[in-house]
């Protein structure tokens, strides 16, 4: 239930907040991803010059832990960039801070920590 209740619009300086917080978030995950990226690239590329047998090679195993460590890394921070540009999307059509399961206002503390967040507490939590 994703309805819209009249006193669930944030008001214009919550939103002008709010999309500054969106703003630094994406511009820090962003750069997140941009070093992460590089991160695997010199990995991909160093292992390439090299002829390993991550299965016998003593380092092996860490390398490979590494490898997947910064690739899981990389991933989250992606699906973070996209949950930031649907919460710039919520923002942008007026339904940003309705929770996506009651259709009830968000609570801004909970908005400021977790900008993309698309539910309240209690139905982050499974109460509902």
């Amino acid at each position: 239930m994703t309805e819209r209740h009249g006193d669930a619009a944030l008001s214009p300086s919550e939103q002008a907040t709010m999309r500054e917080l969106l703003d630094a978030d994406h511009q820090m995950t962003t750069a997140r991803v941009a070093i992460l990226g590089r991160d695997r690239d010199e990995m991909v590329e160093s292992s390439a010059t090299t002829a390993s047998d991550d299965e016998h090679d003593p380092e092996g195993t860490s390398t490979a832990f590494e490898r997947a460590h910064i690739q899981a890394l990389l991933d989250q921070a992606l699906t973070h960039l996209a949950e930031l540009d649907l919460a710039f999307e919520r923002l942008h059509d007026g339904t940003y801070g309705i929770c996506a399961g009651c259709g009830q206002r968000i609570a801004l503390e909970r908005l400021m920590v977790l900008p993309a967040t698309r539910t309240c507490v209690t139905c982050a939590a499974g109460r509902r």
